[in-house]
């Protein structure tokens, strides 16, 4: 599967970009890129505010759960699927032609 020109990328819907760089992070065993998306899905930033004391460990365990469901395709993505679009076709474009 080849990556293509930012034109095609673009063209395509947000999900099928998540996918294609998913693979391709996954693949390349790229923690950094999945950290940088996990970062900006839409619940991050309650996830951000629990402050890890023993007693919130529920909801520290129920904002995993749902930014790992987020990242794992469930998502509505907001305000921040711009952001997102962007990372997804830079990283795809960013390691065309590694596979």
């Amino acid at each position: 599967m080849t990556s293509g020109s930012f034109a095609e990328l673009d063209a395509l819907p947000t999900e099928e970009l998540r996918e294609r760089a998913f693979a391709l992070a996954r693949e390349r065993r790229d923690i950094k890129f999945f950290w940088t998306v996990f970062r900006n899905l839409p619940d991050a930033d309650e996830a951000a505010e629990l402050d890890g004391a023993p007693n919130s460990i529920g909801p520290i365990v129920d904002e995993a759960v749902a930014l790992w469901r987020e990242f794992e395709g469930h998502i509505a993505y907001g305000e921040q699927e711009p952001l997102l679009r962007a990372a997804f076709i830079d990283y795809l474009q960013k390691h065309q032609g590694e596979r």
